[in-house]
């Protein structure tokens, strides 16, 4: 394993701010971080990413939002980061990532080139979305379709910052250990804090946990609760994949979709309640 910011010094110390890590696991496999919000893809093109995972020299991410990233909910608005800064530290040869995510930007949907700021429309696509969750027959992919040809969209507008996510991820092996902060949030009207771990659906497209459910590709469904003791993702061949545990205090959910040219992500997402002030887990990383 082997870490190389611009600054790295090769001593036990503190390293200074950076702009971009990578992480070497093996010579396939390893992980990226970036103080700006590449790689820029899709509709959360402008919005921060956590840990990017890298195949055999690709950044495997898609749509996803990658390992280890907060999202909050705060009385019908949901919050998001569009900046960070960066930092990381070695200490008896272990290294640790330190993101902070400014929670600073909300989503706003748009028709063609025209946000729609209005509560009403905004009630009718929480609506929808509500449906999306409760009503396993009704999946938001066969609504959303026919929407973006009219031109329904979504954007991401800057706004005074709810507070700082703190995020470390720190590195064994196969295993990455994240422990998040939420100290320096604001608390009025919180109602749950996510934590987002999703990189490509097009190649994690196999589901399997501890209860024996195996599942593939649209089977996978979108944010399912998971009651078995741990659930994984792989790609078909399960060359590549990451596990992670149900944890107490908090809810894990399973979730895959794929359209082409709007959706790309597949993950395991953490929610819990808004008075938890710091959450840890772990990430294993599956590798044949």
């Amino acid at each position: 394993m082997s870490l190389v910011p611009r600054t790295f010094s090769g001593r036990d110390s503190m390293l200074s701010e950076v702009d971009k890590y990578t992480v070497s696991l093996s010579k396939r496999l390893a992980l990226r971080v970036y103080l700006d919000t590449k790689p820029k893809n899709g509709k959360i093109a402008d919005l921060q990413k956590g840990l990017v995972l890298v195949y055999e020299g690709e950044e495997a991410i898609g749509e996803g939002t990658g390992f280890g990233v907060p999202i909050l909910m705060y009385a019908g608005e949901t919050w998001f980061s569009g900046s960070s800064r960066v930092h990381a530290h070695k200490k008896n040869g272990l290294v640790a990532i330190r993101k902070q995510f400014f929670m600073d930007s909300v989503v706003r949907n748009k028709f063609r080139n025209v946000t729609l700021e209005n509560q009403k429309g905004r009630r009718i696509l929480r609506y929808i979305s509500k449906m999306y969750q409760e009503y396993r027959r009704l999946r938001l992919l066969t609504l959303k379709t026919p929407f973006l040809k009219m031109g329904y969209g979504t954007v991401f507008v800057r706004k005074t910052p709810v507070g700082t996510a703190t995020l470390t991820y720190s590195f064994c092996k196969d295993v990455v250990h994240v422990k998040a902060h939420f100290d320096l949030l604001k608390r009025e009207q919180l109602g749950k804090i996510y934590l987002f771990n999703e990189q490509s659906s097009q190649l994690f497209r196999r589901y399997t946990d501890s209860s024996g459910i195996k599942l593939a590709d649209g089977a996978i469904d979108a944010w399912e609760p998971i009651t078995a003791q741990w659930a994984s993702l792989t790609d078909l061949e399960e060359r590549i994949g990451f596990r992670l545990s149900v944890v107490d205090n908090s809810i894990l959910r399973r979730g895959r979709e794929f359209l082409e040219g709007s959706l790309d992500w597949a993950g395991l997402d953490y929610e819990l309640n808004s008075g938890i002030a710091s959450f840890e887990y772990q990430i294993g990383l599956l590798e044949a």
